[in-house]
């Protein structure tokens, strides 16, 4: 059985602003990339926490990509298989993105590689399509992810004859067995779901399926643990939503969550936008860190496919560009669609 360490359990910050949810439907690439230039030496969650700090501090809500996997063959939550990445400008919403904790010339573990492929072969089947395997240099100009890995990437993503750790996030309380049963976690708002998640949110959870009518499964509780009795009437209950196949494999999702229970728990109010910079801040010519926020807004939003790099503080033809997309796509925008944001652009994109 395999795993993945949920944000909750590595320790991760609530998000500096939740990231937009992306509907399985709408994954159509599995992306992998490597830490950098040089070689990766904390092990188990300083991996994380590491990265978290680094993204943070380029202005992103929290770690950009969907998993990282480290050298032990530990799978751990970035994104998650719902919410939008930062990992590659344009492809942030139809690409799942997977660092895999090495950088420079280092080696890639038997065991980094098998997790890999195992959520490779768990995004396909989650979103029932084969997925196209790529080097995240194969979506921007970048040396991502080194010469070793990419290889790999292009051989086909082979695992060998190794399998995945098969419990790399510790000893999870049991619950009645099947190999057809979904045993992840999710993190919504903060608080985490699926197998081995526990505390009052599950319990309200169970209690919610039982008052819709959607509790055959449970012989007891529910209680404060998450179990396959949860995954299996929680599948019941998707699938009364009209919810099939890899959609409704009883692990919740935010929308799914939300019809259950009324509104979402944990929900963290979001930041007021940022002070309009002034009009003057943009344009051919400029070069600030209004720049820098602006891209890496645009890009949270999905609007970054002109960026080949970046985004940073020189304005380029692509920030024009991905205005111009961003105002086209939105109504009260699109007549005045000039590629330079003005007060209701800005406002909007940060809302």
């Amino acid at each position: 059985m395999t795993t993945i360490i949920s944000r909750a359990t590595w320790g991760a910050q609530p998000w500096d602003g939740t990231p937009a949810s992306v509907a399985l439907s709408q994954r159509a690439e599995f992306f992998v990339h490597y830490d950098g230039g040089a070689h990766v030496t904390r092990t188990g969650y300083a991996i994380m926490r590491a990265i978290e700090a680094e993204h943070l501090a380029n202005g992103w809500s929290g770690v950009g990509y969907a998993f990282v996997v480290d050298q032990a063959g530990n799978i751990y939550e970035g994104r998650g298989w719902g919410l939008q990445g930062a990992h590659c400008p344009g492809h942030n919403i139809s690409g799942i993105g997977v660092q895999i904790a090495i950088g420079g010339d280092q080696e890639p573990s038997a065991k980094a590689l098998a997790a890999c492929r195992w959520l490779y072969e768990e995004a396909c089947r989650k979103t029932g399509r084969t997925l196209v395997k790529r080097g995240h240099r194969d979506g921007i100009a970048t040396a991502c992810p080194g010469t070793r890995l990419y290889a790999w990437v292009k051989a086909g993503m082979p695992a060998g004859n190794y399998e995945p750790a098969p419990n790399p996030g510790g000893s999870l309380p049991g619950g009645d067995s099947g190999a057809d049963v979904a045993r992840y976690q999710v993190t919504i708002n903060g608080l985490t779901y699926g197998y081995g998640a526990k505390g009052n949110h599950v319990t309200k959870a169970g209690e919610a399926l039982v008052k819709a009518g959607f509790s055959k499964h449970y012989t007891s509780g529910p209680g404060p643990v998450w179990t396959d009795t949860d995954t299996k009437n929680y599948q019941d209950f998707q699938e009364s939503l009209g919810y099939s196949g890899a959609a409704a494999d009883g692990v919740p999702g935010e929308a799914s969550l939300t019809r259950l229970l009324g509104t979402l728990p944990g929900k963290v109010t979001p930041k007021p936008a940022p002070p309009f910079p002034g009009a003057d801040k943009f344009g051919p010519g400029k070069n600030n860190a209004s720049i820098t926020l602006l891209g890496q807004q645009l890009v949270r939003k999905g609007y970054g496919k002109h960026y080949t790099k970046g985004p940073g503080p020189r304005w380029s033809d692509a920030d024009r560009k991905n205005v111009r997309s961003f105002q086209l796509a939105h109504q009260t925008l699109a007549g005045d669609a000039d590629g330079i944001p003005g007060p209701k652009t800005w406002k909007l994109l940060f809302s």
